[in-house]
């Protein structure tokens, strides 16, 4: 820290390869819109220290608590979260200053011998054991499962923590045949080539946020807010706002089953519709809750069809069709 030159603005973030590489596209931008040199400030969340699987833990907020407490105590002036790791509600404290232009949101597959999801569900017919797929997410259990119903099959998932090496890992060692990762990871830490197949969203919805970051900083902190905002990309923030309305009306944490994606349609000209999709499931797959809806994209915010509308609305309809039953967090 005593290194850091004295008008240097410090960056928090978490200590992972991938943390640091997200952060590290951050620090460049950020250095452009306030001509300021960034160095990044390594802290270790509880996140990172527990081995516990993260539904276990709570998942809300495990990779955020610390950096926050960090900016609050002014130990770091700004912070780079994954934005699926953000807690719905946002401190009054601190504020949100920029949505910068998301990742590929997509969910990939790496699996053994190069094979795709349904070659791999389907091996179970030659080697007469389900395939083990490694995941730390319930969402993704949930959906996997479903995904092989369908295929009239049934496949093993198996909870895993740690880094991209450690989880790919058990890939390369035989322990697991699959393990499904966030594309935006793999991207940002150039291993898309490892990657056997992007998982479309019409199987497997992402979590909410998911490939997008979240710049926050002081509240208190007006001048650089305004500056970190020129970050913010606008149609990134409309979906991601959407998609985090709907978790949280919900009333779900980031560990819960839910998977959400706002997807903005336009005639190449401009962005006039939003589509937001949503699914909530068991972890076996049996029972999903899974709806649509669609409206215009308002041009200023007088429009009725805002983000946060179309993400209650939809949570409403998921509600009625049972979805608090389905969640273990919430009941009626």
């Amino acid at each position: 820290m005593s290194n850091i030159p004295a008008n240097a603005l410090r960056l928090g973030t978490r200590r992972s390869k991938l943390a640091m590489a997200q952060s590290g596209l951050v620090a460049e931008q950020a250095r452009r819109v306030t001509g300021r040199p960034v160095e990044l400030v390594e802290i270790t969340t509880y996140g990172d220290t527990s081995r516990e699987h993260l539904a276990q833990i709570g998942g809300t907020g495990v990779f955020v608590t610390a950096l926050r407490d960090a900016l609050l105590g002014g130990r770091i002036d700004f912070a780079v979260h994954s934005l699926k790791d953000l807690p719905t509600a946002q401190p009054p404290e601190l504020t949100l200053a920029a949505v910068p232009r998301r990742a590929d949101p997509r969910d990939v597959l790496i699996a053994r011998d190069g094979l795709r999801f349904e070659e791999l569900a389907a091996s179970v017919r030659t080697t007469g054991r389900p395939a083990r797929i490694g995941t730390g997410s319930p969402r993704r259990m949930s959906q996997l499962a479903a995904w092989a119903r369908s295929l009239s099959v049934k496949v093993d998932t198996v909870p895993i923590r740690g880094n991209i090496d450690t989880r790919i890992g058990y890939v390369r060692s035989g322990e697991l045949d699959a393990v499904v990762l966030a594309a935006a990871g793999m991207e940002r830490t150039g291993r898309l080539d490892e990657v056997t197949e992007l998982l479309s969203p019409d199987a497997l919805l992402p979590a909410p946020g998911q490939g997008a970051l979240a710049v926050e900083c002081a509240s208190a902190d007006v001048h650089l807010a305004t500056q970190l905002a020129e970050l913010d990309d606008p149609h990134t923030r409309a979906a991601v706002t959407a998609e985090r309305t709907l978790l949280a009306a919900l009333e779900a944490g980031c560990s819960a089953p839910v998977g959400a994606l706002a997807d903005l349609l336009g005639d190449g000209q401009a962005v006039t519709e939003m589509r937001l999709r949503g699914v909530v499931g068991t972890i076996d797959g049996e029972t999903l809750v899974q709806l649509s809806t669609t409206g215009p994209v308002p041009a200023s915010a007088e429009g009725a069809a805002t983000p946060e509308k179309m993400g209650r609305e939809l949570a409403d309809e998921m509600l009625a069709k049972g979805a608090a039953g389905l969640m273990g967090e919430r009941a009626l």
